[in-house]
């Protein structure tokens, strides 16, 4: 399970004992399918368990610092990348029930359980480590992303209580812990998210220059050169920060502010009010380099623009920015309707600036100007989305291609909505936490992932059972979902509540791609149960089929 904090914390103890035992007992914990594959540049990590790894990855990166391995420094290297640029939605989180998904598919990947919140702390702890081996802009860019877009949006700001996930499902809602019946991993980890805003905003750079990564209201206090700077902002809500340095004596100094990818290369600065130009560096920041005096003034103003960002793997899918904060839009209490509740983005226009608005006295509001189908959207930044449902991902139709795709469109958003309101309970098979909540037994079963799904089987002689919610006002199917490429002595008994229901066999099904089969559950088996136990069982010299998921539908 998720041992990857363990390399970690016992490579730091050899740091601070210096005894080599311990560095030793790290690699009791090195995981190699995990990391060996990742140090040969290998993306395994397709239908993994996200901070399962993410941890292992931390430790490496500690163990690079510690010992100077190459490999060590790869993998963490090689899967920063890979994370953030195959892995990751525009607001900085990753994972879809905490588990990745194939490289550059996100797509159909926006549920509920989007963007577990631990993940991104880990992704932060380790984005730390990178930039001090090689300071660069695009690190401290994603930094920035993650912390506004995630981090600050996983908490609520009227009571202090946190995300587990952050939903990305169109018309979603953020649900919070609370104070006495939910102590997540991601409320254990949010108490520490919520005192660090003050982190990885300043860094000394080797040649005693000064890195500003974060435009946050702050004061430095560098002991060694005797200086203290201020920086004083209202960023986001503006687009300038200005800082007032303090010093004893004169102090010849880089100071490297960061050149956001939002702003274009356009930045205009001004010392003590008259207008001077910043050099740009090839790492991604302005850098301006005097001797420093008392009471100096730096003001730094960026440019600030709203546009869109496309999925990956659907340039017709859109996240709306302004600057680097994601905008949510804005749905109310309840649920939206299927086809009519999320509007779509209607125009043969992409410049976003050209129909999205800034709106009335609220700061960073925009309203889009006809072109959401069937009413425009008022936009928000994702972190003050709270007590409302929301939409992150719009899609883009021209004029001429809605009247196409409008009853394809229609009818799968129904089809979803049906299947949704028929479902009773979902099993996510394979999977740690829905297993627990489950109840799962098994013998001579096991789990695993493939196409980036999680499955359970069971070999000869073997078993797995779970508890699954029923209605017995209604007529109850279990639909089960399978591999269609599977095949070879897959024949198996499904049992409710100790009375078999089918007899299944699997052979190549419906080849590469996944498929559904439902098996009615007699009246007499439900009645009066809130939940039954669903059994699959090999015949003998069989084995029961790759199951990756199972739910009761209402008929």
């Amino acid at each position: 399970c998720e041992h990857g904090g363990m390399n970690e914390m016992l490579a730091n103890v050899y740091a601070i004992t210096g005894e080599k035992k311990y560095l030793n007992h790290s690699y009791k914990f090195h995981h190699k399918a995990i990391l060996d594959s990742l140090a040969n540049r290998k993306d395994i990590l397709p239908g993994k368990h996200s901070n399962t790894q993410i941890p292992k990855i931390i430790g490496s990166a500690r163990r690079f610092e510690l010992t100077g391995s190459e490999s060590d420094r790869v993998t963490a290297d090689f899967f920063w990348n890979t994370m953030i640029y195959n892995h990751t939605y525009a607001m900085g989180g990753n994972s879809d029930s905490e588990h990745l998904g194939q490289p550059g598919k996100l797509n159909e990947r926006l549920s509920d359980n989007t963007a577990e919140t631990c993940n991104t702390y880990n992704m932060l702890k380790l984005t730390r480590h990178l930039f001090c081996w090689q300071p660069d802009g695009a690190i401290a860019d994603y930094y920035e992303r993650a912390l506004y877009n995630h981090i600050l949006a996983s908490q609520n700001p009227a009571d202090g209580m946190m995300c587990y996930f952050l939903p990305l499902r169109r018309g979603g809602k953020k649900d919070y812990s609370d104070k006495f019946n939910s102590f997540w991993c991601c409320v254990g980890s949010g108490i520490e998210n919520h005192v660090k805003y003050g982190e990885s905003i300043y860094y000394q750079g080797a040649d005693g220059s000064l890195f500003i990564n974060l435009f946050i209201p702050s004061e430095l206090s560098w002991k060694e050169k005797k200086i203290s700077i201020k920086q004083e902002t209202d960023f986001p809500k503006s687009n300038t920060t200005r800082f007032t340095l303090s010093s004893e004596k004169p102090v010849k100094m880089k100071m490297k502010i960061r050149n956001p990818w939002w702003s274009k290369d356009r930045a205009k600065f001004l010392l003590n009010g008259k207008e001077i130009k910043g050099e740009k560096s090839d790492n991604g920041y302005w850098v301006i380099t005097r001797t420093w005096k008392n009471g100096d003034q730096l003001e730094a103003t960026f440019e600030l623009n709203i546009y869109s960002e496309s999925m990956p793997d659907n340039s017709n899918r859109v996240a709306l920015l302004y600057g680097p904060l994601v905008l949510a839009g804005e749905l109310g209490q309840e649920e939206p309707d299927p086809i009519y509740g999320v509007p779509v983005l209607l125009t043969d226009n992409r410049k976003v600036s050209d129909w999205a608005k800034p709106g009335g006295d609220r700061p960073l509001h925009f309203t889009t100007k006809g072109v959401g189908e069937p009413t425009d959207i008022s936009l928000v930044p994702l972190y003050e989305m709270t007590g409302q449902r929301y939409n992150v991902y719009w899609d883009y139709f021209t004029p001429a291609g809605w009247v196409k795709q409008k009853t394809e469109y229609e009818a799968d958003k129904l089809k979803q909505k049906k299947v949704d309101d028929q479902t009773v309970d979902y099993m996510r098979i394979g999977e740690m936490q829905p297993e627990r909540e489950h109840n799962v037994l098994s013998e001579k079963s096991f789990t695993g992932e493939s196409n980036a799904r999680t499955w359970r089987d069971a070999r000869e002689d073997g078993f797995f059972s779970f508890d699954i919610k029923v209605d017995d006002t209604h007529e109850n199917i279990l639909r089960c979902t399978y591999w269609g490429s599977d095949g070879g002595n897959l024949n198996f008994d499904i049992l409710v509540n100790g009375a078999t229901i089918a007899t299944q066999e699997i052979h190549q099904n419906w080849p590469n791609r996944f498929f559904d089969l439902e098996y009615p559950i007699p009246a007499e088996l439900v009645k009066d149960k809130s939940k039954i136990t669903v059994k699959f069982q090999p015949h003998p010299e069989k084995r029961v089929a790759r199951l990756f998921g199972a739910r009761v539908v209402r008929k």
